[in-house]
């Protein structure tokens, strides 16, 4: 097994020897081959992931010359010569060559190292200076098409009798069968995104390869497999937006991989900016991503994609309800969907030490709320662009945070199935909208408590009304028993009366403890006929003493609404009483407030309740729902900014207006039941934005 240490000095090594213009090829104890760059492959046209693991003696026409060279390297550590290959294309090319055996620390021999040059006819040496182009190294590809042996064998089985078009059809459905089993660089860079070539593996080749000319595809991969081992199949396409004219090779893979075959495209990029240029601003591209603000993680779910794809063609269409009798799926993608790269603020936000910490499967960003990533992977299963939600996330360093988490969700033949997570932590920001919302709900019950204040002397009749029909029918029952002949029907009727004048007080006292008690809101699904009918019980005695005519309309079928009863009555009973106080003063005549219900265009509740007063002053119409804005003399200035923050918390609208004929106007929209989550809002816990 090859140690991690000698992968990561092959690696290095590689990397350097592309920029090399003489072919550099390391090659392990036994003679097979590790690394083969650039030049080589211009030399000897063989591809690096076509000689990878084969034995250099395998493409040399003189095995024998190649044994003794090799046992004259083995020993006496180096060895020079010349040798001549076989070429991708069946010639031979002569080539100068220099060996040179390695040792590793232990001094025990590791692998080879080999330098050469071409040389003419005559011996001389041909050397090109500078380092090899990339348009000169071909797109390489190593495919499995054993996953369409039935569409070959079906081929086989009716070879000249397929008629044209349904033969353009199983052409295709074998390139969407054919499977990517590793790419090369330039292929990666040519058709592969900004993915690397390890996310290639696995995906149809259909995936990839442009769609006009799978046909030819399938033709020659049909032609290399009926072919002998090591034929060559050529064929030279047009020009397709990715290569001008590019050359398509395949050959078979060999014995020792029945199914697979290698496939070399050769040709220049089909864009007027250099490699080097492109190379560039894949860097800055990159060095903005990892400088961003905002934690991104990258994400393989390419195998989740062909689950959800099997699950579609078995008919499942309810995958949420699919997912809740089959658990154990949302486990598989915790485990096995991996981070393929994350930026610098992910390793930041989630306490890690680097890149390492965060590059495994996706399972520990749902460790705290298992059931988000349900739904992310319901999201994609459903087709939508993007998701996102709040959610609890655990750290590496076991803190919880709050985090706005979105998900993009890849474009079909685009970027694949690299999906993209960010994480934004909104901790901080959730506590200051707790105290903000602690602070709104503080000054609505200093509204409230200002509210009844000014309803004092109302709230007193109407408790004294009760209280005195009780003292009546109490002295009128007392001496109805004593008289000789206790009258015991007359004292239950009485009694009864007593009963219900106390309810009543009671009624009248709870609604006033609603109004001035503190709690939490109470969001439930309403009626608003039946607030603004309980909101007129507040002010009937200031609209009874002071003459005020009250005219209602309430329209029948409204849609219920979510809220809160104490707030909502809150709104209504504080219009109210600026409208009875807008009116008084005026002609008899003006004396006068009309309420409505209705529904809007949208089919939202609708609330109006205007006045016949002098109206509201035009330049303070923009700032009458201003907090501590009063035209009061005695006035706080919060009625009308809490009634506009609780209409908004509640997801509705609140307006004012002056009527055409004189007076104000308020209109007040409220959702319907169903279509916001007042609830969420009004309890203190903002609701989720789907951005789909």
């Amino acid at each position: 097994m090859t140690s991690p240490l000698r992968e990561s000095r092959d690696h290095d090594e590689a990397g350097i020897a592309e920029f090399a213009s003489e072919s550099i090829v390391i090659l392990d104890e036994s003679g097979k081959v590790r690394s083969w760059n650039p030049a080589a492959e211009r030399i000897f046209g063989w591809p690096a992931l076509a000689l990878r693991g084969t034995r250099i003696a395998d493409i040399s026409p003189s095995p024998a010359d190649e044994r003794r060279a090799w046992a004259h390297l083995l020993q006496e550590g180096s060895w020079h010569g010349r040798i001549s290959r076989y070429t991708r294309d069946g010639g031979i090319v002569c080539a100068e060559v220099r060996r040179h055996l390695r040792y590793d620390g232990t001094g025990m021999h590791c692998d080879v190292i080999e330098f050469a040059y071409p040389t003419r006819d005559s011996g001389e040496t041909q050397y090109a200076a500078g380092p090899v182009p990339d348009r000169t190294t071909a797109a390489s590809w190593q495919i499995d098409v054993s996953p369409a042996a039935e569409i070959i064998a079906q081929i086989a089985a009716r070879a000249g009798s397929v008629p044209e078009d349904e033969l353009r059809d199983i052409y295709s459905r074998l390139v969407e069968r054919a499977l990517i089993v590793e790419v090369n660089e330039r292929t990666a860079r040519l058709v592969g995104g900004n993915r690397g070539p390890a996310l290639l593996a696995g995906q149809s080749v259909a995936a990839f390869w442009p769609v006009g000319s799978r046909g030819i595809l399938a033709e020659l991969v049909l032609e290399a497999l009926r072919g002998r081992e090591g034929k060559v199949c050529r064929r030279q396409l047009a020009s397709d937006g990715i290569l001008r004219d590019p050359l398509v090779t395949v050959w078979r893979a060999g014995r020792a991989h029945s199914g697979r075959l290698f496939i070399a495209v050769n040709g220049a990029a089909d864009d007027d900016r250099s490699y080097l240029f492109l190379r560039a601003s894949e860097a800055r591209y990159r060095k903005l991503i990892d400088y961003m603000p905002v934690a991104l993680w990258q994400v393989d779910a390419s195998h989740m994609g062909k689950i959800y794809a099997q699950l579609r063609a078995d008919g499942v269409v309810d995958f949420e309800r699919y997912l809740e009798e089959h658990p154990e799926l949302v486990e598989l993608a915790a485990a096995t969907v991996n981070v393929t790269d994350v930026n610098r603020r992910a390793i930041e936000l989630v306490g890690g030490a680097g890149v390492q910490d965060l590059i495994r499967p996706v399972g520990y960003l749902f460790a705290a709320n298992p059931a988000a990533l349900r739904r992310v992977m319901i999201g994609r299963f459903t087709g939508r662009k993007n998701y996102s939600e709040l959610m609890k996330l655990q750290t590496l360093d076991n803190r919880v945070l709050d985090v706005r988490f979105s998900v993009t969700y890849p474009e079909p033949l685009l970027e694949l199935d690299t999906t993209i997570f960010s994480l934004e932590d909104v901790t901080e920001q959730l506590r200051m909208e707790t105290q903000l919302r602690q602070l709104q709900a503080d000054f609505s019950h200093a509204a409230r408590v200002s509210m009844l204040g000014e309803l004092a002397s109302s709230i007193a009749h109407e408790v004294n009304q009760p209280l005195a029909a009780i003292v009546t029918n109490a002295e009128t029952s007392l001496r109805w028993l004593g008289r000789d002949k206790p009258d015991i029907g007359k004292v239950e009727q009485l009694t009864a009366r007593i009963v219900a004048s106390a309810r009543r007080a009671d009624e009248i006292v709870q609604r006033v403890r609603g109004m001035a008690v503190k709690q939490a809101p109470a969001p439930v699904e309403l009626a608003f006929n039946e607030i603004i009918q309980e909101s007129l019980l507040f002010v009937r005695h200031e609209i009874e003493t002071r003459s005020v005519r009250v005219r209602t309309s309430y329209a029948r079928g409204l849609p219920p609404v979510i809220g809160d009863r104490i707030q909502l009555q809150q709104v209504v009973v504080n219009m109210l009483i600026n409208a009875i106080q807008a009116v008084e003063g005026c002609d008899e005549a003006l004396q006068e407030i009309a309420l409505s219900t209705g529904t809007d265009e949208k089919g939202d509740l609708l609330f109006m309740l205007g006045d016949r007063g002098p109206g509201i002053a035009p330049d303070h119409i923009a700032r009458i729902f201003d907090g501590f804005f009063t035209t009061k003399t005695h006035g706080m200035g919060i009625g009308l900014a809490i009634c506009q923050s609780i209409v908004t918390a509640h997801g509705g609208e609140l307006s004012a207006s002056n009527r055409p004929g004189g007076g104000a106007q308020f209109r007040v929209i409220l959702p319907r039941a169903g279509r916001f989550a007042a609830a969420d809002q009004i309890a203190g816990r903002p609701a989720c934005a789907e951005g789909i």
